[in-house]
């Protein structure tokens, strides 16, 4: 009874309202919804246009670096933060903090920081280095690397905070043992802790991968997917689509393939984690 309504509101926001959508995606669409059938002709001509192409680019690019390196620190930083560090509550903290803040109040204080006029060149310069040059938001070819910078400073802390509860979980007689076998502090890492907190990694990379494949804020607030479509990304030209320039149908086809990205991530995942859960208990 008390999981009945969230689970009909669930069924009715996702599966219905994605099913309208994915009809929208084969009509004639255009400023407001219709219901006659058209096929796949959004779908070519979606995937026929240069701005959806580099749209997805800068996602695959964008996720590959975005998910890596957010790993790599986080998982460095809950290392270093397991050492029994004084203060440990504080560095969590200080770490965790970033991702309490939206993604589009982050991009604009980045936006100021990235601003020639204002940010960080100003500065620099303001004390005498006048050949020094940090405008990443106005530099077709680096401006992505604004988007990731910023998208990394907002998420490590999260992977840190995952890693360092699976640091936390292994078994402490484990350790000792290594340890007991003369086991450096790395290779105890190594053989050990790290492959113990297999799944931990798995789940950090799907949540990772979510919000890179989301990522519409940080990219509005730092550059409005300029300087002109270098920075696209498919959620921003979905909504360009949809509420800029009328075009529902093709806006529709683009969100689906959002979800079928987001799909291709999430439902192996439940697959696994079922799977996992059954071999488990089967092991009693």
């Amino acid at each position: 009874m008390v999981l009945t309504p969230s689970m009909v509101a669930s069924f009715v926001y996702v599966f219905l309202f994605a099913g309208w959508t994915f009809y929208i995606s084969l009509s004639d669409s255009t400023l407001l919804p219709t219901y006659n059938f058209e096929g796949l002709k959004h779908y070519f001509d979606l995937w026929a246009n240069r701005r959806w192409g580099v749209a997805y680019s800068n996602l695959l690019f964008f996720s590959a670096v975005y998910v890596a390196t957010c790993m790599a620190i986080g998982l460095l930083l809950a290392v270093l933060i397991d050492q029994k560090v004084r203060a440990e509550s504080f560095w969590r903290t200080m770490f965790l903090y970033p991702l309490a803040v939206s993604f589009i109040v982050t991009g604009t204080v980045w936006q100021w920081l990235y601003n020639p006029t204002s940010g960080i060149e100003f500065l620099v310069k303001s004390l005498g280095f006048t050949d020094f040059h940090f405008a990443l938001t106005t530099d077709r070819k680096n401006a992505i690397w604004a988007i990731i910078i910023t998208g990394i400073w907002q998420s490590a802390g999260f992977a840190m905070a995952l890693f360092l509860a699976g640091l936390r979980s292994v078994d402490g007689d484990i350790v000792k043992a290594a340890q007991i076998d003369g086991a450096s502090w790395f290779r105890t890492y190594r053989r050990v802790i790290l492959p113990s907190i297999g799944p931990i990694f798995l789940a950090v990379a799907v949540v990772l991968l979510q919000f890179a494949i989301k990522t519409f804020d940080l990219a509005v607030a730092l550059t409005n997917s300029g300087p002109g479509i270098s920075t696209t990304f498919p959620a921003t030209y979905v909504y360009d689509l949809m509420f800029q320039r009328g075009e529902i149908g093709e806006g529709a086809a683009a969100a689906m393939m959002i979800l079928l990205a987001l799909a291709i991530v999430l439902v192996p995942y439940s697959l696994y984690m079922v799977w996992r859960n059954r071999r488990e208990a089967g092991r009693g």
